[in-house]
């Protein structure tokens, strides 16, 4: 049975972080880096959690909006995406492999998926197959998909000079609203809001697939790549 939790748990994080690896197409990452990512995701679990702990207590036990509200977007959005910034900007920002825009998407999702990881095994192991096959389809892409939108910006300051500060404040704002929004829309105990998850949830992952086409498209290594094929096809 704790096989069975364990797979369950961890399954959509190994989908996704292949998912992701694929579509980082003209320049791969290497796998050392990707692993030192996922451990640095699971590193910040620990002080989040504290955190976090921290931070329930004025409204644990409450079952108002304003607690929904506060729980969302204080609580799990600007601690988890918190962490996961500072995780990047102390390991990854001066990276020599962070050399292309797309490698903030990379990074930043393998940092979440880490940290999804670990909290994914404690929801699954205190709540069963169900919370695992619930969250496999919502919770854990959600922190890939807040992961996107963080290493979206932090791709584009890394190599603007001009919006730099700009970029940096919206790779941390951004996931920290999606995260926030997506939080309270579960936590209202609401049909109403409910029902509104289920579209923003669709918009995120529509925003998600834009900005990886759009660094994709920008690969500082496509043009290299397309000239080597196009030399294999006249050979």
């Amino acid at each position: 049975m704790i096989n069975n939790l364990l797979f369950i748990s961890l399954a959509p994080v190994v989908i996704i972080a292949f998912y992701i690896y694929s579509r980082d197409i003209y320049e791969k990452e290497p796998l050392s880096a990707l692993i030192e990512a996922l451990f640095a995701g699971v590193m910040i679990v620990l002080p989040t959690v504290l955190i976090e702990s921290v931070l329930i207590l004025p409204v644990k036990g409450s079952g108002s909006i304003m607690s929904a509200g506060y729980s969302g977007f204080i609580v799990a959005g600007l601690t988890e995406e918190g962490m996961k910034f500072l995780a990047f900007y102390l390991f990854f920002w001066r990276n020599k492999n962070f050399n292309e825009k797309f490698d903030g998407i990379v990074y930043a999702v393998f940092i979440a998926l880490g940290f999804a990881g670990v909290e994914n095994i404690m929801y699954v192991f205190k709540g069963g197959y169900g919370v695992g096959i619930t969250r496999a389809l919502t919770a854990v892409p959600a922190h890939a998909l807040f992961g996107i939108i963080m290493g979206y910006y932090l791709g584009q300051a890394k190599f603007s000079d001009s919006r730099r500060k700009l970029y940096l404040f919206m790779a941390l704002a951004l996931p920290i609203l999606f995260h926030g929004l997506y939080d309270f829309l579960l936590l209202a105990n609401s049909r109403m809001f409910l029902t509104i998850f289920i579209p923003v949830f669709i918009y995120y992952w529509i925003i998600g697939f834009r900005k990886m086409n759009q660094l994709s498209d920008e690969s500082a290594f496509k043009n290299e790549i397309d000239d080597q094929i196009d030399k294999g096809d006249q050979i």
